[in-house]
């Protein structure tokens, strides 16, 4: 994955179990740590709409259409990753918190403020 590129594409697939994992071929830690739980599990049934699939475009520069998670607390010295806050989804306000583990820091090589995505 080449983190020098302004905008990321990460695929997400839900199991027969119900669990949702983001897709990362070249992660050489365990399976665990690319689950997606505290929420993002619930906000990618939401985008999924029934699907088991869902690819989106991250970023941590503000591009069109995209929509915000903001860092809400930086817990990199505890349980790693953070808490974010989707404060509205497609226009509508949704308030909708999430933690996002270490991984976050694999992907973007830090905990990022806000991160943009569609």
């Amino acid at each position: 994955m080449a983190t020098n590129n302004i905008q990321q594409t990460l695929t997400f697939e839900k199991e027969h179990t119900g669990r949702w994992y983001v897709v990362l071929p070249e992660w050489t830690g365990g399976k665990a740590a690319l689950e997606m739980v505290e929420g993002a599990d619930t906000m990618l049934d939401i985008m999924a709409q029934g699907e088991k699939e869902v690819t989106l475009t991250v970023s941590e520069q503000n591009f069109e259409g995209a929509n915000e998670l903001i860092l809400t607390e930086d817990l990199s010295n505890s349980i790693g990753g953070g808490m974010y806050l989707l404060k509205d989804y497609q226009g509508e306000e949704i308030n909708h918190k999430m933690w996002l583990c270490e991984v976050m820091t694999y992907v973007f090589k830090k905990l990022p403020p806000v991160v943009y995505f569609k």
